[in-house]
């Protein structure tokens, strides 16, 4: 490093200043660690001032500590523009008609180089543009709902989105496509699951782990095997179109009730779980994988339930759990509580009293278990006996998610105790199924000799 940068104590815009190398240029950098070349970017406005963000040329950014650079040169200057336009998309009355929704989500994102952050800034016009071959597949209308990140999806998101589709689909279209970030996706899957009867066409739901200005973004091969799915599908479910394996080579439909996301940042992320995935899908193939599902019709009927009681709550069971968790539910009014217990549906008895409080005020708490394959067992012990005679609902096998989604939809609907334990315990979409299938549980222990063996045979 040159004497003159020892201990420097200037910003990464008094280093742009010296070299005279501006943001926006093609440069190179000699550091100490190596040279580097990209397109300098702005810095975001939460990051500190001691570090250059370089754009590389396989699409990742990089940030380099200003005290490692020895010198900088500009190469070139082109100020890049990162919003996809919107074109307006081809018809072809030989192809199927498919509503696309925009709600928000990294699968409808871009890049913010002004807070560095991945922000819901296409619109369903924009994704066209990203993404021509959808064309292709079907006649495309788009509409944004939202431009929310999915964890900002809520029970008047789920309500508007549902009575959205149901008049798309008393106007004719051949299938539904949502756009959605992944974090939350499942628990709308859920939703619409249960608010959505009887569809006459396929409701998919995608997202993408990866935002569209990344190398390995799985955005666009989403979105083409969700829109293949909703054209030419005779699936008419409520789904989950995903990533198979964390490969290209195809996707997977999973049901709305029985989907799970099971990874922070793989693309295969999201599973089916304690059942098989309804299908998988490729550009050109849609092969179920199972033949117990609603299929399309020609009719236009379907029904729409858009209930929803945002005052449940949904806790997961941890040792010395105080009572006062649930007490403070009780103060503030909730409705109902969902509690993902342990082993086969169990929490400890300091939690007695206030349970039995939550039956003298009619508060409806139902059981799921936390391992989530399996089912509900609280008459084998006496600790499920203790908290059944209290008031407590097995939720047979209903994933805790689900049952949460599930009892806000239903105290939606109706106060009366009775007839909410009617919906809650009535089996819709396979949310609640008679047996788990041997192969709806497989979790292999990587290490293991036989098991390593299984894996080199296999794309991971």
């Amino acid at each position: 490093m040159s004497d003159i940068f020892k201990g420097y104590r200037g910003s990464a815009l008094d280093i742009l200043k010296k070299f005279k190398v501006r943001v926006w240029s093609d440069a190179v950098i000699d550091t100490t660690r190596g040279k580097f070349s990209g397109i300098i970017l702005p810095r975001s406005e939460n990051d500190d001032d001691q570090h250059i963000v370089l754009k590389l040329s396989n699409g990742y950014n990089i940030g380099l500590d200003i005290n490692t650079i020895e010198n900088m040169r500009e190469i070139g200057y082109r100020e890049a523009h990162y919003k996809i336009p919107e074109k307006d998309f081809p018809t072809d009355k030989g192809k199927a008609k498919v509503k696309l929704f925009g709600t928000g989500g990294t699968i409808a994102s871009r890049l913010d180089y002004r807070t560095g952050a991945v922000i819901p800034a296409f619109s369903p016009g924009e994704l066209y543009g990203a993404v021509p071959e959808l064309a292709e597949i079907c006649n495309l209308e788009t509409e944004k709902l939202f431009a929310v990140f999915s964890e900002n999806m809520g029970p008047r998101e789920y309500m508007k989105l549902a009575t959205a589709i149901g008049k798309e689909i008393e106007k004719g279209v051949d299938g539904i496509v949502i756009g959605h970030g992944t974090d939350t996706l499942h628990h709308t899957a859920a939703a619409l699951s249960f608010m959505i009867r009887n569809s006459p066409v396929p409701i998919v739901l995608v997202g993408s782990q990866r935002s569209s200005d990344r190398p390995s973004s799985d955005a666009a091969l989403n979105l083409i095997h969700a829109t293949t799915t909703a054209a030419r599908s005779d699936i008419a479910e409520v789904m989950v179109c995903m990533f198979g394996p964390t490969s290209d080579e195809y996707g997977l439909l999973h049901q709305g009730t029985r989907v799970r996301k099971m990874h922070s940042s793989y693309r295969s992320t999201f599973r089916t779980i304690g059942d098989v995935p309804l299908a998988m899908v490729t550009r050109n193939e849609i092969k179920p994988l199972r033949h117990d599902y609603n299929r399309r019709r020609k009719d236009r009927q379907v029904e729409i339930f858009p209930f929803f009681e945002e005052k449940v709550a949904m806790l997961y069971y941890y040792p010395n759990m105080l009572p006062d968790m649930i007490y403070s539910l009780i103060e503030n009014e909730y409705k109902g509580i969902v509690i993902a217990g342990t082993g086969l549906g169990h929490v400890n008895k300091p939690l007695y009293p206030a349970l039995r409080k939550c039956q003298e005020l009619g508060i409806p708490v139902y059981m799921t278990v936390q391992t989530l394959w399996g089912y509900v067992h609280m008459f084998v012990y006496d600790t499920g006996r203790d908290l059944m005679s209290m008031g407590v609902i097995p939720a047979e096998n209903m994933l805790p998610e689900v049952a949460y989604v599930k009892l806000g939809w239903a105290l939606g609907q109706t106060k009366d105790l009775q007839k909410v334990k009617e919906i809650m315990l009535k089996p819709i979409c396979r949310d609640i199924t008679p047996k788990e299938p041997y192969n709806g549980y497989l979790v292999y222990q990587g290490g293991i000799p036989e098991v390593e063996e299984f894996i080199r045979k296999v794309h991971k």
